[in-house]
């Protein structure tokens, strides 16, 4: 199922969790040094660097100009930044589910996915710029605040701002789209309520589930909850890519790359 996220947020989680992801190796590593030579462990550090900067380089090269015009959605362009950005995420999601971003079938699917998300997310804040949804200084201010809030200090938060291609200003910019972008959705795009039964099917699906591999399922009470807004989510998710699949037929939408 496709999937609609503001860039700039996929980006800067995808360095959250990247962060993480090297901090746990990190302490892994130390447990399994402590049996190894010293000589072992640079050599060891040393392959795994040049392994990260090999694939980093390979990377990059699938990033394009950041001038160019990668797309043009109802006379509005969507630069090669733009775009670099959104791929920058899929690549990072790709290398935290184990696999290689740089491949030949895993690029051409990362390039269409990157192109398919900018040009959905530039048709739903055209209509929330039509519908007149907007972004108050304090709402931008509160969001800038907490994005900081997921890094562990400045210098970690502006290292991830610099590889998403921002910069302070851009930055403010990209938060204001956000809430727009969250307002329309939720403005515009509202599902069917979760009903029990929906519920029900869900917690028994997932109990079997559980069943079969010999654990024990929490009550439908304990997880109700959560079930419920796991199917928020998916319908709301499964509209929306109905929603904009409807915009672009009255659309004018042409590619460039």
């Amino acid at each position: 199922m496709k999937k609609l996220m503001y860039p700039f947020l996929l980006v800067l989680i995808s360095a959250v969790l990247a962060a993480c992801g090297a901090d746990d190796e990190s302490k892994s590593a130390d447990k399994k040094d402590e049996t190894k030579t010293a000589e072992t462990d640079q050599q060891d550090q040393k392959d795994q660097k040049k392994k990260m900067e090999e694939m980093q380089k390979k990377m990059d090269k699938q990033k394009l100009d950041e001038e160019k015009t990668v797309a043009i959605v109802n006379d509005q362009e969507i630069l090669g930044r733009e775009y670099n950005s959104v791929l920058t995420s899929s690549q990072m999601m790709y290398q935290q589910m184990g696999q290689d971003p740089t491949t030949k079938e895993a690029a051409e699917k990362i390039k269409e996915q990157t192109l398919d998300s900018l040009v959905g997310q530039t048709l739903l804040l055209q209509e929330a710029d039509k519908k007149g949804y907007k972004a108050s200084d304090e709402e931008v201010k509160k969001q800038l605040e907490e994005t900081k809030g997921q890094f562990k200090d400045d210098k970690e938060f502006e290292t991830a701002m610099k590889q998403a291609g921002l910069n302070p200003d851009s930055l403010e910019k990209e938060i204001a789209n956000n809430i727009k972008y969250t307002k329309y959705i939720n403005g515009e795009v509202k599902p069917d309520e979760v009903t029990d039964a929906e519920i029900q099917k869900f917690y028994d699906e997932y109990a079997s589930q559980g069943g079969a591999e010999g654990q024990e399922p929490p009550k439908l009470e304990e997880v109700k909850p959560q079930i419920k807004q796991q199917l928020e989510q998916q319908k709301q998710q499964e509209l929306l890519v109905k929603h904009v699949e409807e915009l672009k037929k009255s659309a004018k939408i042409d590619f460039k790359v």
